[in-house]
């Protein structure tokens, strides 16, 4: 292959970065993983006969899907050791994400790779089923049947709430600033009876090693919080959309970055995502 020709398949593969990153992060829920997946996928196309690709692009996804399905059979064997809850890497942006938030990441977690990968690939990317088959090497039938067991494990989660982009930020802010003050009374007109809170702290640093359920619970530990905080402080970064949810980075204490996802639901949250891992926070600094 001449270096022209190198180049013209390297600038061809480019502009397709962004989606293929998109498919990959949905698929495992890591950015590490994805970047990974999307490098071996480029590596693969400029070895691949590329006179024999009509379509690049789905060339290109199919490689990624199926790349994906092998990285998740040894990311579920990695799961079942993992230290706490799991929950996705975070991806902090301006506005909020519609396709996939995280309560749906999570959703698709429970799910198998093949109908984790026929919903995405069919419900929130908008491929037929014809091009998914050929992805995931099953027959359409089939396909069609992943993709509506899926659909069935999404509808009986908890529904997704739309949010009004200010009032979610504005939630967020008053979220950090009572958490971190120790306004008990603020924190709590925020919260709804049900609510929730995640910690991924992977066994890297300290979290709640199971969820806390319900208000009163969620309050005892922000108490908790707020009081080491008081002492030790934890500065806000930016506030922003984490996973599609009204969020915000903070500078902790012992000099790692945090986020903090919220879930709202009729005006209050719901459920509370905190990532601490170091591991799963590299690519936000």
């Amino acid at each position: 292959m001449t270096s022209a020709g190198s180049e013209h398949a390297a600038a061809g593969f480019d502009p397709l970065r962004p989606t293929l990153m998109r498919v990959a992060y949905r698929m495992l829920g890591s950015v590490a993983d994805a970047e990974d997946i999307v490098q071996e996928a480029f590596i693969r196309w400029m070895r691949a006969d590329r006179s024999e690709v009509r379509e690049p692009v789905a060339f290109l996804r199919r490689t990624v899907t199926r790349l994906c399905l092998d990285q998740l059979k040894s990311a579920r064997r990695q799961r079942e050791t993992y230290v706490g809850p799991w929950l996705p890497d975070p991806v902090v942006e301006e506005d909020e994400v519609e396709d996939v938030t995280l309560p749906m990441m999570l959703v698709l977690e429970r799910l198998s790779p093949l109908e984790r990968a026929a919903f995405l690939l069919h419900d929130v990317f908008g491929l037929g089923f014809e091009e998914v088959a050929a992805a995931i090497q099953r027959e359409p039938a089939a396909c069609r049947q992943l993709a509506a067991r899926a659909r069935t494990h999404v509808r009986q989660a908890r529904p997704r709430f739309k949010v009004e982009k200010q009032r979610g930020l504005e939630l967020a802010e008053a979220f950090f600033a009572a958490s971190r003050s120790g306004d008990m009374k603020a924190l709590g007109a925020m919260l709804t009876a049900d609510v929730s809170a995640h910690a991924d702290g992977g066994g890297k640093r300290p979290a709640a090693t199971e969820p806390v359920l319900g208000f009163d619970a969620v309050m005892q530990q922000y108490e908790r919080v707020a009081a080491w905080l008081q002492k030790n402080g934890s500065t806000l970064v930016r506030v922003g959309f984490v996973n599609g949810l009204p969020g915000f980075i903070t500078l902790e204490a012992d000099g790692e970055l945090q986020t903090t996802a919220l879930d709202i639901e009729d005006g209050k949250i719901a459920a509370i995502y905190v990532m601490r891992n170091p591991d799963k926070l590299r690519h936000l600094h």
